[in-house]
């Protein structure tokens, strides 16, 4: 299995928390928080991080 390739957020502030988001894998999205890259990784199907970002882009989350 290919490893994760992880990118950061051009918006990130690296003083602040953040993820890093890998999309190297066809049918997998990999999380994992910036601080921690030996942690846990949230592993998505294409469609469910599709519409997460959908939801975020659109303000479903805007407080």
């Amino acid at each position: 299995m290919t490893e994760f390739s992880y990118r950061k957020s051009t918006h990130s502030d690296p003083d602040h928390e953040c993820v890093e988001v890998a999309t190297n894998h066809p049918h997998t999205i990999a999380i994992r928080d910036s601080k921690n890259p030996t942690g846990p990784i949230l592993q998505l199907s294409l469609a469910t991080w599709t519409a997460f970002r959908t939801a975020v882009t659109s303000g479903c989350f805007d407080q």
